[in-house]
């Protein structure tokens, strides 16, 4: 089991992903026509839904891969699987997820289904590798507060939290 905690985190609001997911639809616009979007859950499923709306796809379909608990992440195992009779090997598919960190789901995904084109809005360094396309690196040791994932309230001055 690896333990990913952030030295740095960074909050994401709503307008700021959804930019950077329509500019992850830009690059795919190029890479494309798909035949339909699979969702990583959970974090793909917004930025699918996004990217399947841009790219004007209406087949949406999903894999849920549990690996982390909170933020500790363990072995991936497979807890609702696509319909293989939909996307056979992948081919003309795209896999959508919010974000590549250690890259172990994004491959385990990808050797799931082979031939599909796997791409996240954010990626660390040690994810890159595992994806296909991405729209915005990120470094290894920054946490991503998205905007589902957390409430706006008021916070101290990064120079007060130092002592």
């Amino acid at each position: 089991m690896t333990d990913y905690t952030a030295n740095r985190y960074l909050p994401i609001a709503w307008e700021l992903f959804h930019r950077d997911t329509r500019m992850l639809a830009h690059k795919l616009m190029d890479i494309g026509p798909f035949q339909g979007v699979i969702a990583i859950t959970r974090g793909g499923l917004i930025p699918s839904s996004i990217i399947a709306r841009e790219l004007d796809l209406r087949v949406v379909d999903s894999i849920s891969i549990i690996s982390y608990d909170d933020r500790v992440q363990g072995d991936p195992r497979i807890a609702k699987d696509i319909d293989r009779a939909l996307v056979g090997d992948g081919e003309g598919w795209l896999i959508i997820d919010d974000l590549v960190d250690s890259g172990v789901t994004a491959r385990l995904v990808k050797a799931h289904i082979p031939k599909a084109h796997l791409a996240t809005v954010y990626a660390k360094p040690k994810g890159e590798p595992a994806v296909d396309t991405y729209a915005v690196p990120v470094p290894q040791d920054m946490w991503l507060l998205f905007p589902w994932d957390g409430e706006l309230q008021p916070n101290e001055p990064l120079a007060r939290r130092r002592g």
